[in-house]
């Protein structure tokens, strides 16, 4: 990523976890707009209430479920976890073969097509949001797109539309004026800190929370952008993991090549067909 980019238009959501109620339209409206298969789960398998327990290659986002212990009594608080559409990625940075792009609306999009399954993305993803497709035999990465497809047609994503009460979307500066604005407002009710702002270098997902950030479950990240760091960590991978990932591109190729070619040699035979059979 450039260091020059401006990143105060790309569309940017605010979670504000004192709004959230925990109804998990949200996870509904993701299932349904990306057509995920559903899981099967087990009650009390994750923290509490939380089902499913964790993001996976079937849930691209989760409300998560915390038991706070505030004035005299047990409360429930709650966030939405997905994909934190960093504005440096970590996973843009470390692809081989840039299956992962950095849109210039703001959302961190995947290629399938060019993935080769080498999983630096997930190794590098400071958040632990990229997953694999373990029950597959040709696996590929899963993560959240920020409904990209519906975000460039000008429409707001499958989740900000479902929720009632918690989400906010519009672009970054927008969104870090109003976090601000609430928390001068309430500050009895806010935590003065906007995550996101800076985690990572800056996010596209920013949060309001009543409680602590690391005691709702939330990620402590240096906020430097990962790609420098991540490259300098990948020098010490031994070269024969490089070297693999090389092949494994290679390979890729070509397979995409060899599919490419056996289509346009399907589509000149049915082409031809007719005129056989007109001389018959």
């Amino acid at each position: 990523m450039s260091a020059k980019r401006n990143f105060s238009n790309d569309r940017t959501f605010l979670i504000d976890t004192t709004r959230c109620t925990g109804c998990r339209s949200c996870q509904v409206a993701c299932k349904q707009w990306n057509q995920m298969k559903a899981e099967e789960t087990t009650f009390f398998q994750g923290e509490g209430y939380q089902n499913p327990a964790h993001l996976s290659e079937n849930t691209l986002t989760a409300v998560r479920f915390i038991d706070d212990w505030r004035y005299g009594r047990n409360e429930f608080a709650f966030y939405k976890e997905m994909c934190m559409h960093c504005n440096e990625p970590a996973c843009v940075s470390v692809c081989p073969v840039s299956a992962f792009i950095k849109t210039p609306e703001g959302p961190v999009i995947y290629d399938a097509a060019r993935c080769i399954g080498c999983r630096f993305c997930m190794i590098a993803c400071p958040f632990g949001v990229p997953k694999y497709q373990w029950s597959k035999g040709l696996p590929l990465v899963v993560k959240c797109s920020g409904c990209y497809s519906r975000v460039k047609e000008g429409l707001i994503p499958a989740c900000a539309k479902a929720c009632p009460t918690a989400i906010t979307y519009g672009s970054r500066q927008e969104m870090i004026n109003e976090a601000n604005r609430r928390i001068t407002a309430h500050p009895g009710k806010y935590m003065s800190r906007i995550y996101g702002l800076e985690e990572a270098g800056g996010t596209s997902v920013l949060y309001l929370s009543a409680i602590p950030f690391n005691e709702m479950g939330f990620k402590r990240v240096t906020q430097r952008p990962l790609p420098s760091l991540t490259w300098a960590a990948l020098r010490f991978v031994p070269a024969a993991f490089i070297t693999m990932g090389g092949s494994l591109a290679f390979i890729s190729w070509l397979t995409h090549r060899k599919e490419r070619l056996r289509r346009e040699k399907e589509m000149g035979e049915d082409r031809q067909t007719p005129g056989k059979e007109d001389g018959q």
